[in-house]
């Protein structure tokens, strides 16, 4: 029996972790640093990680075994080895092919890892695919942290080749940063001090700060608990309040209508409207999907780009000139109806026009353009068809008692079986 190695529950939170029911609110104060794919992310976070005196904590979906995984696994043992309390959650389905020997040499080092809701092969093909710990966040000494949708394996890397993933992801320094501490441990089962700032609120903050100072960062979640529909909500509110321009880059993009027509109607308004989309997918469902609903949006004016040089994997968006929102939630039913996803909305002219430059080289140099058709055909039944696939996607785990609507305990982890 290993204890270092544990499995965690999926939606039921331990008692001292009530603070996965707060809403947290905006911050002001930070910086913000954009962090364009694997190149400028793994520096930056492994660099904190050397550096980390006292404690790391960490989350993500996917950690191959990998020249990044490898390079990750060598420096949280040395942080270990030091001192450093090191808190590792992994999600069962996206880290499910790792080797026992690669966690046991984490564990043994002193690494705290623990398996989100992991389940066996059943006739070779892994079934645990809904309800995921999609997140990927890391917190080094309570100090700085990072947030975005980046993974630990070297598909995030240009040298990766043609399947090499275009991603985002930030890191914060400020008062933020505290939010997404004391987020993480919560989440992972640690005990948590609850103090003046985390107290519950009667209303949720407002998607839309009331201050549009710079440096403003809220932290916003996704559970299958109190928070729903918080990701989803702040989309929907910011495109309600945009006058000027929208720009969303998403790799998985089937929203719900009340957030597609939001997206159409701030174009109708004359807000110049942005999606930028797949194009070389790395799931071929995922594009047609999306495809389905092209008609009804480009009718009110949207322009639409696809990614075309290698797989889009960001979860970014923007609006106007301040608000900004970077993360782990595409627009889709797996992460609006049934993941647990994070993202960081900013309210930062800087950051905000550092975003634009970026997503408008993507688009300028490495898309294609959509065109609109005089008369669309067929969108409304596009929309009709797509509407349902929707809500069938949203609702069907909960309704059906062998898909994971299930609530796993926190148990113990046992090595050997995984010898």
């Amino acid at each position: 029996m290993n204890s270092a190695v544990e499995h965690i529950a999926t939606d039921q939170p331990p008692d001292e972790a009530k603070a996965r029911d707060l809403d947290y609110g905006w911050q002001s104060g930070n910086q913000i640093e954009l962090l364009e794919n694997g190149e400028a992310y793994f520096p930056r976070v492994f660099d904190a990680m050397r550096a980390a005196q006292r404690e790391i904590l960490l989350e993500t979906f996917i950690l191959f075994e990998d020249k990044v995984g490898n390079e990750l696994q060598g420096i949280l043992i040395e942080a270990a080895q030091r001192g450093v309390k090191v808190v590792v959650s992994l999600d069962g389905f996206g880290c499910g092919e790792l080797s026992a020997a690669f966690l046991k040499t984490l564990a043994d080092a002193g690494v705290m890892v623990q398996m989100f809701d992991p389940a066996s092969k059943t006739l070779g093909i892994r079934t645990n695919w809904f309800r995921r710990l999609h997140r990927k966040i890391v917190v080094v000494d309570a100090e700085v942290a990072f947030i975005g949708g980046i993974n630990f394996s070297a598909d995030h890397l240009g040298d990766f080749g043609p399947e090499a993933k275009q991603d985002y992801s930030v890191q914060v320094t400020g008062p933020a940063v505290a939010d997404l501490h004391h987020f993480a441990l919560a989440q992972s089962g640690r005990q948590v001090r609850t103090r003046r700032g985390w107290r519950r609120r009667q209303q949720r903050p407002s998607p839309w700060a009331t201050d549009s100072g710079e440096g403003l960062v809220r932290l916003i979640y996704r559970d299958n608990l109190q928070h729903r529909d918080d990701i989803e909500e702040a989309y929907i509110y910011a495109l309600s309040k945009a006058k000027k321009r929208a720009v969303i880059a998403n790799a998985y993009f089937f929203p719900g209508y009340r957030l597609l027509r939001e997206i159409r109607n701030a174009a109708r308004r004359g807000v110049q409207v942005q999606l930028i989309m797949q194009g070389q997918p790395d799931v071929l469902l995922a594009k047609l999907a999306a495809r389905m609903l092209y008609d009804y949006l480009l009718k009110d004016g949207v322009v639409i780009h696809e990614y075309c040089q290698r797989p889009l994997h960001g979860k970014v968006a923007l609006v106007d000139d301040d608000w900004s929102t970077v993360g782990s939630s595409n627009l889709d039913p797996l992460s609006l109806a049934l993941n647990l996803e994070a993202n960081v909305l900013i309210r930062d002219r800087a950051f905000n026009q550092q975003l634009y430059d970026s997503l408008a080289t993507l688009s300028k140099n490495h898309c294609q353009v959509i065109p609109a058709k005089d008369k669309p055909r067929l969108w409304l039944w596009r929309l009709t068809v797509g509407f349902l696939v929707f809500h069938v996607m949203r609702h069907f785990p909960a309704l059906t008692g062998w898909l994971p609507a299930h609530k796993p305990r926190l148990k113990p982890f046992e090595s050997q079986a995984h010898d």
